[in-house]
């Protein structure tokens, strides 16, 4: 009973991760910073079909040229879809997905990735174990997230970010012997991966349907 106890509670607290870690507002975060037009009272633009949804980013560029059309599309489609904040969650959905692929937890790779890529994964997992491989790779920091493209696919959203990283990667045997890598010297990264969402639907979730290098 105790362990059916703790795993209702691990599930809930994944779900509660997950639940708008990208581009969903939910009304409890820090409010982002207000444009300078906004802050001297000039009223709000309504987001409608029949107006274009203004794309905006603060901080350092986290949009590509090429993709801010396919991200008023997204807002067209969900006005409650906020690019500053799926950026931050994409960060953070990028960390926990690595994380546990590096680990082998492939439960929770199964709340934050598709099919084709959760398979993917396994099978790289299950062909470490079989090796006796065991990684002690280490995010040291996500240098950039940029959105390089973005589209509505029927009712279904794509958005494409490029990560460029640093990851200290270790492999060692089952011995704990140290076969490849180093703690000490980070490696620079770069991906490509994209995202998908239903939009308006009950699910606020996004998940990872594509990786590449970019």
């Amino acid at each position: 009973m105790f362990y059916v106890i703790l795993f209702a509670m691990v599930a809930a607290f994944l779900a509660l991760r997950l639940y708008a870690v990208l581009g969903k507002r939910t009304g409890h975060e820090q409010p982002l910073p207000k444009p300078a037009e906004e802050r001297v009272g000039l009223p709000p633009v309504p987001r409608t079909i029949d107006v274009t949804p203004e794309v905006r980013d603060s901080g350092a560029r986290a949009i590509e040229t090429g993709a801010e059309s396919g991200l008023r599309a997204v807002i067209a489609a969900d006005p409650s879809f906020d690019v500053a904040q799926f950026v931050e969650g994409s960060k953070s959905a990028y960390r926990m997905i690595l994380e546990a692929f590096w680990k082998g937890d492939e439960e929770t790779l199964g709340w934050l990735v598709e099919d084709d890529v959760r398979e993917g994964f396994t099978a790289a997992i299950a062909e470490r174990r079989e090796a006796g491989h065991v990684l002690e790779n280490r995010l040291v920091a996500i240098e950039r997230a940029l959105i390089t493209e973005a589209l509505v696919e029927g009712k279904t959203a794509r958005i494409t970010v490029r990560f460029d990283a640093d990851i200290a990667s270790v492999t060692r045997d089952a011995d704990g012997n140290l076969i490849a890598g180093s703690m000490s010297d980070a490696v620079e990264t770069h991906d490509s991966w994209t995202f998908a969402r239903k939009l308006r639907s009950d699910d606020p979730n996004w998940k990872l349907v594509e990786t590449d290098d970019a």
